[in-house]
């Protein structure tokens, strides 16, 4: 047997990739673009790694559509995540995405609270007061940037629409979609964003002619419904098709999504042998030292006797 810091296999956890997980799409000679995030059986494999209640894996799933949906944005290798931290019954939401499609997330829930809540609380219910906190890693030799909003709206949608304009001064229309139908759960989203002029294609049009292109773009937008977004039978090229077909609709190179929990055993022992002996004992029950992936819910089990823990004075 391999010692544990050289063991960088994965967990027993889906190897699934959805090869057209994001649709890109802009308006020729329109102040629009956006795009289709479809997240597909990759939903139910990231969704079913924790059995929380149905309301509490909607928001967890509309976050990992949204998040996907936002990295896709990336111009760099790198990171980017949604954190949203509050006093409700779901304490903690994350959901990170890499710029090579890598999604994973997970949700804190307290059950008692829970229970307080009626059978179908809003996001807002779920996650009480506190922020939401949108953050791009681009490495380790690039400060981080982070945008931070109060938790304010009914929905995750709406949250992220006041995002857009304190912290990007962007105008922008969020919608998010995620429900368990017969082949499992699905999650999906469509951002769309007013860019300025006519984003680089074509001849630039006039301010009331630009206002007016995204104000029909809107109009549009409106009328997509959560059963078009989650449907497997319809292809996103032709929802969007539906929408934008008299607007100059351009379609952009699809991107993938994969299941993207990144631990392993050599990262968990790094960890760990940043802790004093001592924590390390306490750790330990019956001499095994159990430690659980919040992301993929994957129980990784070491030996007390092959941690060496921290030297005195570095931990």
């Amino acid at each position: 047997m391999r010692p544990d810091f050289l063991d960088h296999d994965r967990p027993p956890v889906p190897d699934l990739v959805v090869p057209r997980g994001i649709t890109p799409f802009h308006l020729r000679r329109k102040p629009v673009r956006g795009r289709l995030v479809r997240l597909g059986p990759l939903a139910e494999a990231l969704l079913t790694r924790h059995d929380h209640p149905e309301p509490v894996t909607r928001l967890q799933g509309e976050a990992l559509a949204l998040t996907a949906g936002l990295a896709s944005a990336l111009k760099y290798q790198g990171s980017f995540s949604l954190q949203a931290k509050g006093d409700g019954p779901v304490p903690m939401l994350l959901a990170d995405c890499t710029h090579t499609g890598a999604l994973r997330g997970y949700a804190r829930v307290e059950t008692e609270k829970l229970a307080r809540y009626g059978r179908n609380p809003s996001a807002r219910a779920l996650l009480g007061k506190g922020y939401l906190a949108f953050t791009c890693d681009q490495g380790p030799q690039m400060d981080r940037y982070q945008g931070i909003v109060a938790i304010e709206g009914a929905d995750l949608a709406e949250m992220t629409g006041r995002y857009f304009a304190a912290s990007e001064q962007l105008r922008a229309f969020v919608r998010l979609a995620c429900a368990r139908g017969p082949q499992g759960w699905r999650a999906a989203a469509f951002l769309m964003e007013r860019v300025a002029g006519a984003g680089g294609v074509g001849p630039e049009l006039d301010e009331a002619a630009q206002e007016e292109a995204w104000s029909t773009a809107l109009a549009l937008a409106h009328t997509l419904t959560p059963e078009e977004m989650l449907d497997d039978a319809l292809p996103p090229e032709r929802l969007l098709h539906r929408l934008f077909h008299e607007e100059g609709l351009a379609l952009d190179q699809p991107r993938a999504l994969a299941y993207g929990c990144r631990c392993s055993r050599s990262r968990l022992v790094g960890v760990l042998e940043g802790f004093p002996p001592e924590d390390l004992d306490h750790m330990a029950e019956d001499g095994t030292i159990t430690v659980t992936c919040e992301f993929c819910n994957h129980d990784f089990r070491f030996a007390r006797k092959g941690l060496r823990g921290a030297p005195a004075g570095k931990a």
